[in-house]
């Protein structure tokens, strides 16, 4: 498919007709940006109901990360489905969740042996983490940082601090937990330049937390996301991560780096603490392991991951269709896909930066490989907010036939499947351009 085609007004009639059928009988708590329908997809192009074709920059929120209904991908299941659907790993064995495990232990960013543990999503991998510290260490604090997000389920949510919206209604949050700064290098929130610091963020944890809401030795885990997600896209400096292991090793604490959206690929890595050189003790995976398919995944040093049967269950993760689905995933990241992100990436990158000369309201542009961060601002010396700027852009791109979406409270993510190419690269810079002149009449 050819991206973007559009043929209708949007949205058109039988899009229209869909959204009002949604609006009668679907939860309201769904964050709909804008009226696209999806009838198929192929690669990173997406067609709707009424046959307008767009360009997917989001990917699902970055889930579809081998593309729309990759071949490869799709024989998988096909070929595990004809065998069997279901039968729980909780209770039984079947070799799609043993050779997943395997895959795992062999691809996680850190030495020695490894466990793991299958659940359906990354809200679920993440609870599985935190019950897994609190078993394991027999403490029960759990520290996360701000502008975090880890999930929706009560014991994630306890962690995640994205929109104070996610959490309304739903106090109180889980005891135990805590939050310290993120290294929002553009945004320092302790006032430093990103040229001089030396992550002194973490002063706040150690000197704050640490020292006045609750002692180190009963901290069970630190989660941190190696690159923020829906904070903004936020990429901390080199320092940040080292000084939290050194700190998390000090007091004991274990370290889990939630990969969900980072992982797979997504940074033109194969997962993005290796871009930090820091290696956690325990990563959470999701979102693009499976090319869609539902699967969480939690992975512990073997010596961390010592609960008991009883402990801990999921009656339908590491499902063996997901499983199969997440090799052929693998497979293809392996043989490509992890290289296309880091190449088309760093273009994508480029072409972005250059938008800076035209376009006063882009105050960053931030990322790894095909996740990438474009935080809209009034001004560039006060570095005000252009919220209600960046929603029109992404409206904007939407009308000219491709899927972007918002991060944090001000910046547009990039976040498209892995097989992306130059050429649709540069079809969404020139959008994006397009799409800022509209909203602001740069020209």
């Amino acid at each position: 498919m050819d991206a973007p085609n559009l043929k209708t007004p949007l949205p058109g009639p039988k899009a229209k007709a869909l959204i009002d059928r949604d609006d009668r009988v679907v939860s309201p708590s769904y964050t709909r940006g804008y009226p696209f329908v999806i009838a198929r997809g192929l690669g990173a192009a997406v067609e709707d109901v009424d046959g307008n074709v767009f360009l997917d920059c989001a990917a699902g929120i970055a889930v579809n990360s081998t593309g729309h209904a990759h071949p490869a991908v799709v024989q998988a299941i096909i070929d595990q489905a004809q065998k069997f659907l279901h039968m729980s790993g909780t209770d039984f064995y079947y070799e799609p969740q043993v050779r997943l495990a395997e895959e795992m232990d062999a691809i996680a960013p850190f030495s020695g042996p490894k466990r793991t543990f299958f659940s359906n999503s990354g809200t679920e991998a993440n609870e599985a983490a935190m019950k897994l510290a609190r078993y394991h260490s027999k403490r029960h604090g759990v520290i996360a940082f701000l502008g975090s997000f880890h999930g929706r389920t009560l014991g994630s949510l306890s962690l995640t601090s994205s929109k104070a919206l996610q959490r309304k209604g739903f106090g109180p949050p889980m005891g135990g937990t805590y939050h310290a700064p993120y290294a929002t290098c553009y945004r320092c929130p302790v006032g430093l330049k990103p040229e001089t610091c030396q992550a002194e963020c973490l002063g706040f944890l150690e000197d704050q937390v640490l020292m006045h809401l609750v002692s180190p030795d009963e901290v069970a885990a630190v989660f941190v996301e190696p690159i923020q997600g829906e904070g903004g896209y936020i990429v901390p400096a080199t320092q940040f991560h080292e000084r939290l292991r050194a700190l998390t090793k000090k007091h004991g604490m274990i370290l889990i780096a939630d990969e969900v959206q980072s992982g797979m690929g997504r940074t033109g890595k194969m997962f993005a603490m290796e871009h930090f050189g820091v290696e956690p003790d325990m990563i959470t995976s999701a979102k693009g392991i499976a090319s869609g398919m539902p699967l969480g995944v939690t992975t512990a040093r073997a010596e961390v991951m010592d609960w008991t049967p009883g402990a801990h269950a999921s009656t339908f993760g590491g499902n063996p269709v997901s499983c199969a689905a997440a090799m052929a995933t693998i497979t293809l990241l392996k043989d490509s896909l992890v290289k296309n992100s880091a190449e088309v990436g760093a273009f994508l990158m480029d072409g972005l930066t250059a938008l800076k000369d035209k376009h006063q309201i882009i105050g960053d542009v931030r990322g790894r490989g095909l996740m990438i961060g474009v935080e809209l601002v009034r001004d560039r010396q006060t570095k005000e907010r252009a919220s209600e700027e960046r929603d029109r852009v992404v409206d904007e791109a939407f009308a000219r036939g491709m899927l972007i979406l918002g991060a944090g409270r001000n910046a547009v993510r990039f976040s498209p499947p892995l097989v992306l190419t130059k050429a649709q690269a540069e079809t969404a810079i020139r959008i994006f351009d397009e799409s800022l002149s509209a909203v602001t009449g740069a020209t």
